[in-house]
């Protein structure tokens, strides 16, 4: 065996000789593959995963929890199962995915009673969740307007960058958060869309922005899009918090309903991760408002399209949870009552977070903690205090800060605010 595997081998060498092939550049193709840097955001979960340590914490993880720090899986999602459970087949979805879901979707972003809607004027497909929408509207945004560039806000969800980078679109950051006030830079924002070449791509939260939880206010809102119409900008929504930042999804939508008033052309993200829990589903939608019917039937086609090479048909089962669940009044009343439930957990947590660290004299204003909405709260910390709040008090989030409330809890708030007041003391 060993002399015929010599031969084997023999005969491969000389065959791949003939076609110009060595055998030691086969081994050598990915000699220059660095590997990559590690996800900000992911691996702050490797690195608690790692710690032994009874005491840690991790605050930086982008999903709900309990209050006993535990993953939640809503009752209607539950019920959902329950009834889709033995009733489809696994036959593929069409490119565009379920059409009953993203029906039930365009509802929520753009009003039950949409004119747009009924006018068939939305350019929609399943998507896999926000991430997907985006990255599809990305490529969508390269081949059809190849000249024009996205504004991203400074800082936004670090993978925005990625996926505008990846479609090959030119990116430029516009001014959003204040650090001195942990707000909003109003004046800047505005000041960055005023001056930005007429037709620009704008990326804008509709609400609950991650990470800082800063919001603008409803008249801002109207400000931000009289002036994007008047330098004829493109508003592109990622709206991944519908529901779980103030537990109403039509208030959270407002942002939405603002523009569409004025008359916009706008694109929305959309994603069940957060306000279902439906993390590992991976459903979402990415819809396009269009001038007309005929329109808008292009501009799907061009859609599906691009999504054909990337995974040519969406996922079923997150889908047909989400379809059942919006399409069946009960199970809906008891989806809005779970996401409240939800949105006033975090809420609590940042009162609780606020009036800890006030309780220990703590000389700084944690004011923003309350003032800020939704899954974050930006802390204000800076990378060398949350270095020393991992080293010295195992607890866990990203260097800018970012606090996910979603780990906070009632057990371990009092720890947490401890540490924050005893690394942020001498500041």
């Amino acid at each position: 065996m060993a002399f015929q595997a010599v031969i084997s081998r023999k005969v491969l060498d000389r065959s791949l000789s003939s076609f110009g092939v060595g055998a030691r550049s086969m081994s050598s193709w990915w000699k220059n593959v660095e590997p990559a840097p590690k996800d900000p955001i992911l691996g702050v979960t490797e690195a608690f995963l790692a710690d032994p340590s009874p005491s840690k914490v991790n605050v930086g993880v982008g999903a709900y929890r309990d209050d006993n720090g535990k993953p939640v899986v809503l009752e209607c999602v539950r019920e959902a199962e329950r009834r889709i459970a033995g009733n489809l087949n696994m036959e593929y979805l069409s490119m565009g995915g379920s059409m009953k879901m993203v029906e039930e979707t365009l509802k929520l972003a753009y009003g039950e009673n949409s004119d747009c809607i009924k006018d068939k004027r939305i350019a929609a497909i399943q998507s896999l969740s926000g991430t997907g929408a985006c990255r599809i509207f990305a490529d969508f945004q390269k081949r059809f307007l190849s000249g024009s560039q996205i504004y991203i806000p400074v800082p936004t969800w670090s993978n925005h960058h990625n996926i505008w980078r990846d479609a090959q679109v030119p990116q430029t950051t516009y001014r959003y958060y204040h650090p001195e006030s942990r707000g909003l830079d109003f004046a800047g924002l505005m000041d960055d869309i005023k001056n930005a070449p007429n037709g620009s791509f704008f990326l804008l939260h509709a609400c609950a922005h991650n990470p800082t939880g800063v919001d603008p206010t409803e008249e801002q809102w109207r400000e931000i899009s009289h002036q994007i119409k008047a330098k004829g900008h493109f508003a592109f929504f990622d709206m991944a918090y519908q529901g779980f930042a103030s537990g109403d999804p039509e208030k959270d939508a407002k942002s939405i309903k603002i523009f569409l008033e004025d008359g916009h052309h706008i694109g929305i993200a959309q994603s069940y991760a957060k306000n279902m829990g439906l993390y590992g589903q991976r459903v979402g939608c990415l819809s396009v408002l269009c001038e007309d019917e005929k329109q808008a039937i292009a501009v799907k086609s061009q859609l599906q399209q691009l999504a054909r090479p990337m995974y040519s048909n969406p996922p079923v089962h997150g889908a047909l949870i989400v379809s059942t669940i919006l399409g069946d009044p009960e199970l809906k009343k008891l989806w809005l009552k779970e996401v409240k439930v939800m949105a006033d957990r975090i809420i609590g947590m940042r009162s609780a977070l606020r009036e800890n660290l006030e309780k220990l004299g703590s000389p700084l204003s944690w004011e923003h903690i309350t003032k800020q909405i939704g899954m974050f709260c930006y802390s204000g910390m800076t990378p060398e205090q949350v270095d020393c709040l991992t080293n010295e008090y195992h607890i866990y989030m990203t260097r800018n800060g970012r606090i996910s409330m979603a780990g906070v809890t009632t057990g371990n708030v009092p720890y947490l605010a401890n540490a924050i007041h005893e690394v942020t003391k001498s500041a």
